[in-house]
């Protein structure tokens, strides 16, 4: 069965990877991109099935005229990829204020939009399934990127709880958390912080060179995991998390297990704080 994809960021990177091969399964792709000449190529990829659409995600008016545009002349949504955002690495200390706030409007706020945007079709339909790209980022933290993580595990964190608000109405809310993947995430994709406390070099000189080092040399591959996100739109019961790649996969249990421990070393303590006759939380 064919579907209708909107899948915002199409002009390079996983974006592209997931529109490029729903399109080579047959489906319809409504991709968003930045410029004209960037809608005219994708258009080029397969005419009448690869539909470009120029759009800014942080512009909340746009995401919501080209949904319902989408909807009203070109069909109805089955899935949904927020996959637009770029990525910011820099010392905490040395980044500013007005860097942080781009990197929400885009890595959060864009998708928000995207996902209150077509939600209401997909509820009154009773189907549909939303994707949004986090990142093993939004699950793990490593020094250098507190901004971008920031945005990352906030997405992981609307998702999952959007999830469970629409389960009933029969929508899916997946997260799918890459590792490093060789796309231009690492170049052109991302914003990078000049450096100038050299309080910080020995912390974050060598995690800058590391990535500049291994960019165009990263361990996924992102057809395979444009394969992984047709499978799970398949299956009866697709996962909150998606997470792709084996690097993503070590990191994150090797993160969390460390939480873990570190939850149950002071378990004592978080309990002395209740009340003795307090009421517990469902769950």
């Amino acid at each position: 069965m064919t579907k209708l994809f909107l899948i915002t960021g199409v002009s390079s990177g996983l974006g592209r990877a997931f529109a490029e091969a729903a399109l080579q399964a047959g489906h319809t792709v409504v991709g968003t991109v930045r410029k004209q000449a960037d809608a005219a190529e994708f258009e080029q990829l397969k005419p009448g099935k690869s539909l470009a659409r120029i759009l800014d995600v942080t512009d909340d008016d746009a995401v919501f005229r080209t949904v319902d545009e989408i909807e009203a002349e070109v069909g109805p949504i089955d899935v949904a990829i927020a996959n637009a955002g770029y990525g910011h690495e820099g010392v905490f200390e040395e980044s500013t204020m007005a860097e942080l706030r781009a990197q929400f409007e885009v890595n959060v706020f864009g998708v928000v939009a995207t996902v209150k945007a077509v939600l209401p079709y997909m509820r009154q339909r009773r189907s549909g399934h939303i994707l949004g790209v986090t990142s093993m980022a939004g699950l793990i933290t490593v020094p250098g990127t507190s901004f971008y993580q920031g945005s990352k595990f906030a997405v992981e964190g609307i998702l999952e709880t959007v999830g469970k608000e629409v389960a009933p109405f029969g929508v899916h809310v997946t997260a799918i958390a890459p590792g490093s993947f060789r796309t231009d995430w690492a170049g052109r994709s991302m914003v990078r912080t000049d450096r100038s406390l050299p309080d910080y070099d020995q912390v974050m000189n060598p995690v800058r060179a590391h990535r500049l080092a291994a960019s165009g040399k990263q361990l996924g591959d992102p057809r395979k995991a444009a394969e992984a996100v047709l499978h799970i739109l398949d299956v009866p019961n697709p996962p909150a998390h998606l997470v792709l790649g084996s690097d993503a996969l070590r990191l994150i249990a090797n993160g969390r297990a460390a939480v873990d421990k570190e939850i149950q070393e002071w378990a004592e303590l978080s309990r002395s704080t209740d009340f003795p006759d307090g009421a517990q939380l469902p769950g």
